[in-house]
């Protein structure tokens, strides 16, 4: 019998004083935060698995993330806690992952939590017998009986005692389960239509739960939904429906002048806890920052406003500065706590504001535009954010706006310089692969809409770095951290993001290395995960050990479906080649998937996206000549909201022809500064003017839009 443990978390020992467990040889940074703990923790792997099967023991998986606050609490309150380590060690083999490193798993057994619960996140703690199958789960547990949860003792204690007395009943919730999770690895397939009536319902179903007042999808926690705003900007272009741009607006405008984005250092906090998008969990994932980025630029192209432009821009910069490898390639997160306490490094006091530029004015117009008060609104210390505009604020305080715009520019910088002198929250220096090549999209979309040569070049390095180092032995890897490279092989959505991040290299430089890359890169995942039998693409190559499914799926999570990015990555690399095998394999794949973009939308809009460009064709722009008559333009091209874009350009000199070109859309074109648009397999005659091209952009359907 184990006793249940109610009394307070001792102090854990002095981490000088701890010895390590077996994480302290992985290289993890979540894994090394938990080599102290005096849990016997394991990684996933062979040894932990074999204990567990030789000694018939159930196997306690916990799963989480670096930057995760949740996870920290439950560290601090359980797995330090020798008691509760007692416990694990007695009668558990504790196995602890990164759900970074192995987003396979952190999908089979996720599914399952959600399955038993209704819902998920992160800490996940998942009970599973020998044989990997999962029988019981949740996400955090306190210490004690709290937050209407059970104690982690209390059920460490009756799950054990579950497991070694009524195993039959173990048993059959493992089998239940373990049938839930076969039949959800392909869910929704087959039996749709595949056609314009899963884009005339989108934009009704998408809105249902929109929050007129403040803007986003439902009440708090609210969570940036990037893609599916990004889809709603897209059928707004298509429709001219005002109220899809509108909630793209709303819903970006309170994001953008909420708590999610931090104010000084650039760059959007996982999600907000309120329905305000005032109070963030406040760690910085580097995916979230990468859908954002584009999204931004594309509402400011679509409508002029100069707000998301900077705030886009302001993003990069953060990312350059403190997200980027020096070798290339781009960190994972930046964690939520330091110094213990979520928040800290972050928020502020007026006498902290005032302190700090030490003069008194400039602080109290600083304090008022960013509602930093001595109450505070977070913990008795204040988030910046923005309630009013600046032409509001100045009136209220009867300054000029350009007077009050001054004093934000100096003044952010100097607040800026003084938070870096505080305990900055760790950083994950590991490298996705998956998340580097939305970054560099990101990337190469700032230098589009800015021409920063900067971005451009940060994308560029990143991309050399994981088409060389990233690749072992002919295969690309997942990721990696520092110099180290990960034997796990990449995941179908590395392969696919990187497809789309090579993509955006040769629409930003015409160089063809990219798009052959490109090529080459689809041939291994077509090779690695395409399901010949029943189309579509596997998460996890064939033959992955310790394995309880093998799942293909079109739902977006956190991050974007590799399946939808694949259909993206076909449809537009089929355009430049004229690879009519890449697009029926986009199409089978979309066709696979249509009873889940009718019956589902908000669940998949990276899919729908996709389908989106499949049904209304592209737009195609070949410009031609020097890059010095191209430059005029491109600047054209950029500035004009055209989602179905596909661009391609010569990179030969004046004079020369292009036939030998990769690219069809350059057959038979001749080297001279002249622009060319098709749609629906009709050309425009060479437009030799940028005056000439923008008339042709602003005929095309969508031209409302511009």
């Amino acid at each position: 019998m184990v006793t249940v443990l109610s009394e307070p978390n001792p102090e854990p020992a002095d981490a000088s004083e701890r010895t390590t467990n077996r994480l302290a040889s992985e290289t993890s940074p979540y894994l090394l935060q938990h080599a102290t703990n005096p849990v016997d923790w394991y990684p996933w792997g062979s040894e932990a698995l074999a204990r567990a099967r030789d000694e018939d023991r159930p196997i306690l998986l916990s799963i989480g993330y670096s930057a995760c606050h949740w996870c920290h609490v439950m560290e601090r309150e359980s797995f330090e806690n020798p008691k509760i380590a007692q416990v694990m060690n007695e009668h558990y083999v504790s196995i602890k992952v990164d759900r970074e490193e192995r987003p396979d798993l952190d999908e089979i057994y996720m599914a399952a939590v959600q399955g038993m619960t209704g819902s998920g996140g992160w800490p996940m703690t998942v009970f599973l017998t020998p044989d990997l199958r999962p029988f019981y789960g949740g996400t955090y547990f306190p210490p004690e009986d709290r937050y209407g949860r059970p104690g982690f003792p209390r059920v460490l204690e009756a799950v054990s005692r579950h497991f070694h007395q009524q195993r039959s009943q173990v048993e059959t919730q493992a089998q239940r389960l373990t049938e839930f999770l076969v039949q959800n690895a392909d869910p929704l397939t087959g039996g749709g239509v595949l056609g314009e009536q899963i884009l005339a319902r989108a934009p009704a179903q998408l809105a249902s739960n929109y929050d007129e007042t403040h803007g986003g999808f439902g009440e708090g926690p609210k969570f940036p939904n990037s893609d599916t705003l990004a889809l709603l900007l897209r059928l707004w272009h298509d429709t001219g429906d005002a109220s899809a741009l509108k909630i793209v607006d709303h819903t970006l405008r309170h994001m953008v002048r909420g708590g999610l984005y931090d104010h000084l250092g650039g760059g959007f906090h996982r999600y907000s806890v309120d329905e305000r998008w005032l109070v963030p969990h406040f760690e910085k994932m580097l995916y979230d920052n990468a859908l954002l980025v584009p999204l931004l630029l594309d509402t400011h192209v679509a409508t002029g406003d100069r707000e998301f432009r900077r705030t886009a821009l302001h993003t990069l910069d953060y990312v350059l500065r403190e997200m980027s490898h020096p070798k290339g390639g781009y960190y994972s997160t930046q964690d939520a706590d330091s110094e213990g306490e979520e928040g800290k490094f972050f928020v502020w006091t007026p006498e902290e504001v005032e302190d700090v530029l030490d003069n008194e004015r400039a602080a109290q117009l600083i304090c008022r535009y960013y509602d930093i008060t001595p109450q505070g609104n977070f913990e008795g210390h204040n988030i910046l954010h923005v309630e009013q505009d600046l032409e509001t604020v100045a009136a209220a305080v009867s300054i000029s706006t350009e007077e009050l715009h001054a004093t934000l520019e100096t003044g952010r910088p100097a607040l800026w310089e003084a938070r870096q002198r505080r305990v900055a929250p760790d950083r994950d220096d590991k490298i996705v692969v998956a998340w580097n090549g939305l970054m560099v999209v990101a990337m190469v979309r700032g230098y589009q809409v800015s021409g920063d040569e900067r971005y451009l070049a940060s994308a560029t390095q990143t991309v050399h770095r994981l088409l060389g180092s990233f690749v072992v032995d002919g295969k690309l890897r997942h990721g990696g951290l520092g110099d180290q490279i990960a034997s796990q092989p990449a995941f179908h959505d590395d392969i696919a993001a990187l497809v789309l991040a090579c993509i955006e290299l040769y629409e930003a430089t015409f160089d063809e290395t990219w798009m052959a890359a490109a090529v080459s890169l689809v041939d291994e995942m077509l090779a690695a995960f395409w399901d010949d039998e029943g189309h579509g693409f596997f998460y996890v190559r064939e033959g992955c050990q310790d394995l309880l499914v093998r799942s293909k799926n079109p739902f977006d999570g956190a991050t974007p479906s590799g399946n939808a990015l694949a259909v993206e990555a076909l449809l537009r690399l089929s355009a430049l080649t004229g690879s009519e095998s890449m697009r029926r394999r986009a199409e089978q794949t979309l066709t696979l998937y249509a009873k889940a973009m009718e019956e589902s939308p908000s669940a998949c809009p990276r899919m729908i996206t996709a389908l989106h460009r499949y049904l209304r064709g592209d737009v195609e722009i070949a410009v031609i000549g020097s890059p010095h008559h191209r430059q005029d333009f491109l600047q054209v091209v950029h500035s004009h909201f055209l989602p179905q874009r596909i661009l391609a350009g010569s990179s030969v000199a004046d004079g020369e022809t292009t036939e030998e070109e990769i690219c069809v859309l350059l057959e038979g074109r001749r080297a001279q500064p002249a622009a060319y648009v098709c749609q629906h397999q009709v050309c425009s005659a060479p437009l030799t003017t940028p005056d000439a091209l923008k008339s042709a952009l602003r005929q095309l359907n969508g031209s409302e839009a511009m």
